[in-house]
């Protein structure tokens, strides 16, 4: 048995290692490329599944879609900003730190591909009522993590010019502004500049 036989057979028998397999290699195409400029050959090719396989696990290209959406883009987005906002010291240090960890990341990596959730937005928003759903809800979680760390911050005397709400909108439409300026200039500068504003208009101290 060749190498290649043994780790097809491998996946054969590893159904959710190929199902994570298939959302890891969509996200990465959905977002980089697009979700209607990606086939499910490509998709197929570069998993290294079969067709029965693929339409197993997602019958169709949207249920993959839906389901990058769900297990992915939203993993990110916890993982990118709700987790480091909810665990700093307060919300102006979680989002400070947020806007500077993903420049450096970007500085490192020599390219700006943007934000996937952004990217996805722009794409399918209004393409499939089911995809702006979960893309709506997403960007709703989001925001909501913020005015909920916010009015904690508040509850403990810091932040009390700030309506929790708005300023959440305001904080992902800075950064979703900024990611695609990032991305068209390829420069994280955009992200730094934006991200130097909200901390003055948090705190009232100018930066330094």
């Amino acid at each position: 048995m060749t190498r290649r036989d043994s780790e097809r057979r491998k996946r054969t028998n590893d159904p959710e290692g190929m199902r994570q397999r298939l959302l890891d290699v969509a996200f990465a195409a959905f977002t980089a490329q697009g979700y209607n400029a990606t086939s499910v050959h490509d998709l197929k090719r570069e998993a290294g599944a079969t067709g029965g396989a693929l339409s197993h696990h997602f019958p169709t290209k949207k249920d993959l879609g839906l389901a990058v959406l769900r297990d992915r883009v939203a993993d990110a987005v916890e993982e990118t900003w709700i987790a480091p906002v909810r665990a700093a010291p307060d919300a102006a240090e979680g989002i400070q730190s947020v806007f500077a960890a993903i420049a450096a990341e970007l500085d490192g990596k020599g390219a700006v591909s943007g934000c996937p959730l952004n990217n996805l937005a722009l794409e399918l928003s209004r393409q499939d009522a089911d995809f702006q759903a979960e893309i709506d809800d997403i960007f709703g979680r989001w925001r909501h993590a913020i005015a909920e760390r916010i009015r904690a911050d508040q509850e403990a005397g810091r932040f009390a010019h700030l309506e929790a709400e708005a300023f959440a909108t305001f904080v992902v439409a800075a950064y979703s502004g900024a990611m695609a300026m990032a991305k068209a200039g390829q420069s994280a500068e955009p992200l730094r500049v934006c991200a130097a504003l909200l901390g003055q208009m948090m705190t009232g101290k100018a930066a330094a």
